[in-house]
């Protein structure tokens, strides 16, 4: 059963049900009802999961009960672990009424590559389901392989950010070191150069997604080194593209990610921004299909995309690596 661990304290997915029931009824009285418990008791347990937490979770107001900012970053991590663990006991409950036939399940961080990825798997697994999980977090989807929930998980690793990868998986790393590059609006001045230098956007709000894993501890390191102190901005990277082309924000990004009208995406100068990508799996390897054909499929997908994305060619070519050029996709 996955878990939060504190200090001496066992955090079980029961108590995490609990915060997304306040959060979701927007008090503990409603809370209490849905979950069959007295008002007192969930109460109580809320005291301990806070204690357990090292602060508060919701804001206590006449009106009924909100989350805190350390609320929300505890019902970010909450709600896939309770949705989860709901879908897995809706799929063994399914399985225990009829049979079902082979089936595939693989996780990602987001990636344009995970779309090829299915597409040749469908191709060499025709008879085979696949279904697909996006996170933000490197750390969950790996979570989820080591305990069954997936079969594979292609994740990346924010340099100087070390993943907790659980013991056991195996990793097949498809990049050591790639750079992460800049979106800015294509009206920014440093949008004229090929190549970007992080304290030429001293000036500018920087837009981070505090939810992904290492994303934080990385930018703040490269705003050290360049010895600026940015304005910062937390949202998520779904929702970045509208606030960067009207020039609000600039934020990292992928470098395969897709330019749009408005946007420019730019390397930074000496890649001072960088993540390792590889996939994980268990030892045993997947019910369907091999972990080396799985790997050999998400390699060409994602030297597909690589070499059609026109800043990210232009980098691969000025620095002969690290990706060959593809061969022709099925």
């Amino acid at each position: 059963m996955p878990t939060f661990y504190a200090p001496q304290v066992e955090l079980e997915v029961r108590h995490l049900r609990a915060l997304c029931a306040i959060a979701d009824s927007g008090s503990v009285r409603k809370a209490a009802r849905q979950l069959g418990m007295t008002q007192p008791s969930l109460t109580t347990q809320l005291r301990r999961i806070e204690k357990a937490l090292g602060g508060q979770l919701f804001f206590r107001e006449a009106t009924g009960s909100r989350p805190t900012p350390l609320g929300h970053t505890v019902l970010c991590r909450a709600r896939p672990i309770v949705a989860e663990m709901r879908a897995l006991v809706d799929e063994i409950a399914t399985a225990s009424v009829r049979e079902r036939g082979a089936r595939l399940h693989i996780g990602s961080t987001n990636s344009r590559a995970v779309a090829g990825w299915l597409r040749r798997l469908r191709i060499r697994l025709p008879e085979t389901d696949t279904t697909i999980r996006t996170d933000v977090s490197a750390n969950a989807l790996l979570h989820m392989v080591a305990s069954g929930q997936l079969d594979v998980a292609f994740v990346h690793e924010v340099e100087g950010a070390p993943l907790r990868v659980p013991d056991g998986l195996v990793e097949h790393e498809l990049i050591a070191r790639e750079p992460q590059f800049i979106a800015l609006s294509d009206a920014h001045p440093a949008a004229a150069r090929a190549v970007v230098r992080v304290r030429d956007l001293a000036d500018d709000q920087w837009m981070v997604d505090p939810t992904v894993d290492g994303e934080w501890a990385g930018l703040r390191r490269i705003w050290t080194a360049a010895g600026i102190n940015p304005r910062v901005v937390h949202g998520d990277y779904l929702t970045a593209v509208d606030l960067v082309t009207a020039g609000e924000v600039v934020t990292p990004c992928q470098p395969t990610a897709r330019s749009r009208p408005g946007m420019a995406v730019r390397p930074l100068h000496g890649d001072p921004l960088a993540v390792r990508l590889f996939m994980a799996c268990r030892p045993d390897g997947t019910p369907a299909v091999s972990a080396d054909a799985l790997f050999a499929d998400l390699t060409s997908s994602y030297m597909e995309i690589a070499w059609a994305t026109e800043a990210y060619r232009d980098w691969l070519i000025r620095h002969d690596g690290p990706l060959p050029v593809p061969v022709a996709a099925p």
